[in-house]
């Protein structure tokens, strides 16, 4: 028995080892990540510096052209009517052609350089573009590694039984959170930190052409303005999709009509809501349950159906709530969804349709998708209403 505990107790003291070796690496692979969109902003600022640089000299090149133009043709008139202009009045014109055509071809070397720098930091970008999403998706798969270890292999001892029956969910909860931190992340680089960038850019701009050109700098400044209105947008956008405030406000039906009628709105797809009209009381988790895989019904509709039209009809029959949103769209083949006895979805079918799978599960509900190619989609949603209370026991340990 001694030997046994303390095989046990070796087991956990690797499990920490491994754990505390993943964590440190955890973190370099963030301060890496870190460091390279640093660069990769930094990068971003030099080239809109260059591009100005660009411009700028490609706008005096044309003009030393135009100049020396002029004066080859000056040349050109004094040298046909030499007896008409003294020696000196042929020299200095041929003087003021040599000057121009100097001054031509530095600044034609200057515009060469500063193409050959604004190509070299293009390049320099999308490789620290590459570095940055590859330590990204390292980092993200490192912390699902962490969370697993940490909380389903600490301790080893305590909790090796229970490990046995709750894996392959633990497996799937943790996926879930880093796949939706990535998506927020994604979202936020995407958004809300591209504007940002842009505006801190353009504030560096304005600050230059300030005493220089103040036009363009109140053109610029009326950008900055657009630019921000639409990063407050942006992030709006990101908390209503990490959890509509509507929804504790007000409840499930209305939070549905306001996204349908934004949908709408957006997409131009006619949606028809028709809520139920009992005045059950649905308790929070199946409201945020069922308002999340209506919400990624709806965003599949958008990406991938082509309909023109759905419906979303919610009832409550027999002590359930059922869901169904139907499309018009081209539909697909719904032998193509496999859907396996451990009640795992096919990576190929898709992670919003496991994540729908997955919150239906969660609450002892059932999903179902009908579809066939040309006739559209249907997905029909059923969470019993008496059962979320022992689940949530359950998770608890009660």
């Amino acid at each position: 028995m001694t030997e046994d505990i303390l095989n046990v107790s070796d087991l956990n003291n690797v499990v920490k080892e491994t754990i505390e070796a993943l964590e440190n690496g955890k973190i370099q692979m963030f301060e890496i990540s870190e460091r390279a969109l640093n660069e990769y902003e930094n990068l971003n600022r030099k080239l809109q510096l260059i591009r100005d640089s660009v411009t700028k000299a490609i706008d005096e090149t044309e003009r030393f052209e135009k100049i020396e133009k002029k004066y080859r043709q000056e040349l050109m008139i004094v040298s046909k009517n030499f007896h008409i202009y003294s020696e000196d009045d042929i020299k200095e014109t041929y003087e003021k052609v040599k000057d121009i055509q100097v001054k031509l071809a530095m600044k034609r070397e200057q515009e060469r350089h500063l193409i050959a720098q604004r190509a070299e930091i293009e390049r320099q970008i999308r490789n620290m573009n590459e570095i940055v999403e590859r330590s990204e998706y390292l980092a993200s798969h490192v912390g699902v590694a962490m969370n697993y270890l940490s909380g389903s292999l600490y301790n080893i001892s305590d909790t090796i039984e229970d490990l046995q029956k709750k894996e392959s969910l633990a497996i799937k909860v943790i996926m879930a959170q880093e796949e939706e931190r990535q998506r927020i992340s994604r979202d936020i680089h995407d958004g809300p930190a591209q504007s940002l960038t842009n505006i801190a850019i353009k504030s560096e701009v304005c600050e230059r052409l300030f005493d220089i050109d103040s036009d363009r700098t109140r053109k610029e400044v009326n950008q900055l303005k657009y630019l921000a209105r639409d990063s407050l947008k942006e992030i709006r956008e990101i908390i209503f999709n990490l959890r509509p405030m509507s929804l504790d406000d007000l409840g499930l039906i209305p939070t549905l009509e306001q996204y349908t009628a934004k949908f709408k709105k957006d997409t131009g797809i006619d949606v028809r809501f028709m809520p139920f009209e009992d005045d059950t009381i649905v308790d929070s988790i199946i409201e945020v349950a069922v308002f999340r895989i209506i919400q990624e019904a709806l965003n599949n509709i958008k990406k991938h159906s082509k309909a023109s039209s759905c419906s979303i009809n919610l009832s409550i029959e027999r002590g359930s709530l059922i869901a169904k949103v139907i499309d018009d769209g081209v539909g697909f083949n719904s032998e193509d969804i496999r859907k396996p006895d451990n009640n795992t979805v096919d990576i190929e079918s898709g992670f919003g349709l496991y994540s729908m799978r997955q919150r239906a599960d969660l609450l002892k509900g059932t999903l179902t998708i009908d579809s066939e190619k040309g006739v559209g989609t249907t997905v029909v949603l059923k969470i019993p209403l008496n059962e979320h209370k022992s689940i949530i026991k359950e998770d608890n340990g009660e």
